[in-house]
């Protein structure tokens, strides 16, 4: 990077963590601290949420994931505007209505502590370690830049959101997200322009996209049905929407955002301002990695994307194998060059016939591509067994410090700090007000004075930034960070969602029932996650009608309690 990127840069950060102290001063008690004394408008509600949920891996991760598997991940999200109409009627008024802090204390009052506390539970174990991925994903970058050892900037980024998390609280948090929504859409449509301009002159931008369609990466929808298939119409629609009701739902890091709100009307309009605009804003964000994708065919990419690997190999006993796959890559290149200009002359000629043989021919010459790729991943592996080998992540990574002119450079890289900031700074906040209401005041210290909570409330956040931190250490080795974090909340969310299904709408299913079949589909999940191949976004889908299933069915077999003896459980 040159001194114009990192003043970008240098300046983004310190104004996002200045700002944030200085609107989050005068926190005098818990409320303030943990919901902004109820005070946020609708349109912070929205930005807040879009912020939480599009962290850094989706900025670093998904234009490389549409660039090798193209457009088909965005029917990940098709079912979240119709969860977002379903909560904003349902949850909405009574989170809202009992004056909660956490969504878990619902569950108290509906079923028993024992619940309360596995729903809790379930909620920070998987927070923590995907909000461990969110830190990671941005420490990828200065790795790859200057060589630095990923440990050290995971360290430096938790640092940086902590500073203001902990000193703020929520209104901190929310209000350096508006901030930071804006650093980033500003900065992806200087990358999706920069890319468009970096295109041969010969080749317009409609020619880019047929192109991609006619190389498989326009597959927005797929109407079969094949449960074992990650993403199609069917996954997404019915397992994307229990997966966005019970993240929306009963995920503390967004609750935690509308409860902020100051109505039910302002935190309505929060979340379904975040159901209009998800869905084309990761369109768009798809969209840059398949231009990206027709760019490579016209500029020749290197064959691994990560730099740091790839250094590692040219240093290695392997270095001349290596370059003998660059070699060939060359020729599969210039071959490659030829036929996408023949299918672009077939196009404009409208020839069916020739531009059916000019496909062929393209494919034919990516899948040599392909094979050079696993060729030298090979290499890595023999060369270093504990090599990253899923480079996904470093696409854009790549072509953002490869062709981006000085200043645009350090404003992407603003971009996915911002996004990992936003997005860890909730994800800390809301493990701190589940750990402070769930478990500490709850269960031990539930009559200190206000100054002791807020006091008690930073200090959690300071321990579960030290330990998402050291999850970030551990992250590298789980492919495509997108992929992962959503791989990792569906193991739990199915279970999560199934328990409040049960509370909102099965009266008749009380706390022991929901308990015991809440941990049965727990094992019953990570049994299909380890001896089958079903798709993770079935596993909400499962979870949650499992708990449903069994929670009717332990209603009938388990010995029915006396009011007097739920009460005297809840009080336990």
């Amino acid at each position: 990077m040159l001194v114009l990127d990192w003043i970008v840069l240098v300046a983004t950060l310190v104004f996002i963590v200045i700002y944030g102290i200085w609107k989050g001063r005068g926190n005098k008690d818990m409320k303030g601290y943990l919901l902004a004394n109820k005070t946020m408008p609708w349109y912070a509600v929205g930005l807040s949420i879009i912020a939480t949920q599009a962290s850094a891996i989706t900025f670093l991760s998904a234009p490389g994931q549409a660039f090798s598997d193209g457009m088909r991940f965005v029917q990940f999200y098709f079912g979240l505007p119709l969860a977002m109409v379903v909560l904003s009627v349902t949850a909405v008024p009574i989170y809202h209505k009992l004056n909660v802090y956490t969504a878990y204390e619902y569950l108290e009052n509906r079923f028993d502590l024992k619940t309360r506390a596995l729903a809790a539970f379930l909620f920070l174990i998987q927070r923590g370690v995907s909000t461990g991925l969110t830190i990671y994903a941005p420490a990828i970058i200065l790795s790859s830049l200057l060589g630095w050892n990923t440990n050290l900037t995971s360290v430096i980024i938790g640092v940086l959101v902590l500073l203001y998390t902990v000193f703020g609280g929520t209104k901190a948090v929310s209000y350096t997200q508006l901030g930071q929504v804006t650093i980033i859409l500003c900065g992806m449509l200087t990358a999706f322009f920069m890319i468009v301009y970096l295109l041969p002159k010969d080749i317009s931008f409609l020619e880019a996209v047929k192109v991609a369609g006619k190389t498989g990466k326009m597959n927005v929808i797929d109407l079969k049905f094949n449960p074992n298939s990650q993403y199609n119409i069917w996954s997404g629609l019915i397992g994307g929407f229990f997966l966005q009701m019970s993240y929306f739902g009963t995920d503390q890091s967004q609750v935690g955002r509308y409860l902020a709100g100051s109505s039910i009307g302002q935190s309505r309009l929060g979340l379904l301002f975040n159901g209009i605009i998800k869905v084309p804003m990761q369109f768009c964000i798809l969209f840059i990695g398949i231009v990206l994708f027709v760019f490579y065919q016209f500029v020749m990419p290197p064959i691994i994307f990560n730099r740091v690997e790839t250094n590692k190999i040219l240093s290695s006993p392997y270095a001349g194998e290596y370059k003998a796959l660059e070699e060939r890559q060359k020729a599969v290149f210039d071959q490659k060059q030829l036929h996408v200009r023949q299918l672009v002359d077939a196009m404009r000629q409208e020839d069916e016939g020739q531009i059916s043989v000019a496909q062929q021919q393209l494919q034919q010459s990516l899948a040599q591509d392909t094979a050079i790729r696993s060729a030298a991943i090979r290499i890595m592996k023999q060369n270093d067994e504990k090599a990253e080998v899923n480079d996904t992540n470093y696409v854009f990574l790549n072509f953002v410090t490869t062709y981006l002119p000085a200043g645009v450079v350090g404003l992407l890289i603003a971009v996915v700090f911002s996004a990992s900031m936003a997005s860890s700074a909730s994800a800390f906040n809301s493990l701190t007000s589940t750990t402070i209401v769930d478990v500490y005041k709850r269960l031990f210290r539930s009559k200190e004075n206000e100054a002791h909570y807020l006091l008690m409330s930073k200090l959690i956040t300071i321990g579960w930034g030290i330990f998402c931190i050291v999850v970030a250490l551990y992250a590298g080795k789980m492919g495509n960070l997108l992929e992962a974090v959503n791989r990792l909340g569906s193991l739990f969310y199915g279970a999560i969602l199934g328990i409040f299904v049960c509370a909102f709408y099965f009266k008749n299913i009380k706390g022991a029932a929901t308990f015991y079949a809440a941990l049965l589909t727990e094992a019953i999940i990570f049994a299909l996650f380890y001896f089958t191949e079903i798709a993770f976004l079935w596993y909400n889908v499962i979870g949650c009608l499992l708990v449903i299933v069994l929670g009717l069915f332990f209603t009938m077999v388990l010995p029915r309690q006396t009011p007097a003896q739920a009460i005297a459980g809840s009080k336990k």
